[in-house]
């Protein structure tokens, strides 16, 4: 079973804050970090330049379906960007301890 980490964007620490928990508690991912962080992208034709809170959501490939559902659930945007990069490396204990918290049981 691979490892995930997938990535997603909010408006606000308070809405970060409420999906790293509902995905934790919910053992789809066995953490989710949360940074701030500036944004400048295209939307509706013109650029936009917005502060917004970046999670990083480990979990395992297995899950991804689940947490991708999760996250389009929770998520207050139109169009949330929601992908996963896999882990190629990943120090075997650490790895288990995410299978684990990811099990969603």
């Amino acid at each position: 079973m691979k490892l995930l980490a997938v990535f997603t964007t909010v408006a606000s620490r308070e809405q970060a804050q409420s999906i790293a928990t509902a995905l934790v508690a919910r053992k789809l991912v066995a953490c989710a970090q949360i940074s701030e962080i500036d944004s400048v992208y295209s939307w509706d034709g013109t650029v936009q330049h917005e502060p917004e809170f970046r999670l990083l959501l480990k979990t395992t490939s297995s899950q991804y379906q689940a947490v991708e559902s999760a996250i389009r659930e929770l998520h207050a945007y139109e169009l949330p960007a929601i992908f996963a990069i896999e882990v190629a490396h990943s120090y075997e204990p650490y790895a288990a301890w995410v299978r684990e918290g990811s099990s969603g049981l």
